[in-house]
């Protein structure tokens, strides 16, 4: 159940990020509420998940898969670049997520 946390905790840290982009600096109410919600429940399941799993894999896989999730949804959505070397270094904290994953 735990890593279930930790995956309900990356989406939420995704949307929180992406929410704060929406928001304009919680300038804008809706986004700004969205985000705040999604950013206390990231919070939230992370420290579900940190009750059994080791704090640093369940931080590093938390923060790793919000970096990363992030970085993609700025490249569909944002037009943000998407140069080969930056996709590169992308798949390079994929992998480091899923290594801990498998070594936990």
């Amino acid at each position: 159940m735990s890593w279930i946390y930790l995956f309900i905790a990356s989406i939420c840290e995704i949307s929180w990020a992406v929410g704060l982009k929406y928001s304009a600096g919680l300038s804008k109410p809706i986004p700004s509420v969205f985000t705040i919600i999604t950013m206390i429940l990231s919070f939230v399941f992370l420290s579900q998940a940190s009750k059994t799993l080791p704090i640093g894999t369940a931080y590093v896989i938390w923060t790793g898969i919000g970096a990363a999730g992030t970085a993609i949804y700025g490249m569909m959505f944002f037009g943000e670049a998407r140069e080969v070397i930056r996709l590169v270094f992308l798949l390079f904290i994929i992998t480091g997520v899923i290594g801990l994953k498998f070594t936990s």
